[in-house]
């Protein structure tokens, strides 16, 4: 999976489609992606304690890693992504403009 923490994602299909956002967290055996205030579903929680009252809480759904592309910081475009290796390094590279990621 290419896709990593703190990297600047475009959601491409599903009902968020077309929004930007940052991914919080990957899921590589699944291929997954937690995408900070994305893909949110409504939870109804229940009540604790006496007298404390449930509440319906918005929280954040991983998605398959297929439905996102990476948006390239020198060129600020959504892009796939490849690796090239140099001596002992491995490392991301954006496909349409070449640059390192």
């Amino acid at each position: 999976m290419k896709i990593k923490k703190g990297d600047e994602i475009l959601i491409i299909r599903g009902k968020d489609r077309g929004k930007k956002g940052k991914v919080a967290r990957t899921f590589p055996k699944t291929e997954q992606v937690l995408v900070e205030g994305l893909n949110l579903k409504k939870i109804h929680k229940r009540p604790r304690r006496e007298g404390e009252k449930g509440q319906v809480v918005e929280v954040a759904v991983p998605l398959k890693a297929a439905r996102v592309k990476f948006i390239c910081s020198k060129c600020g475009q959504a892009v796939r992504l490849g690796y090239v290796i140099s001596g002992q390094n491995k490392s991301r590279v954006c496909k349409k403009c070449k640059a390192e990621v």
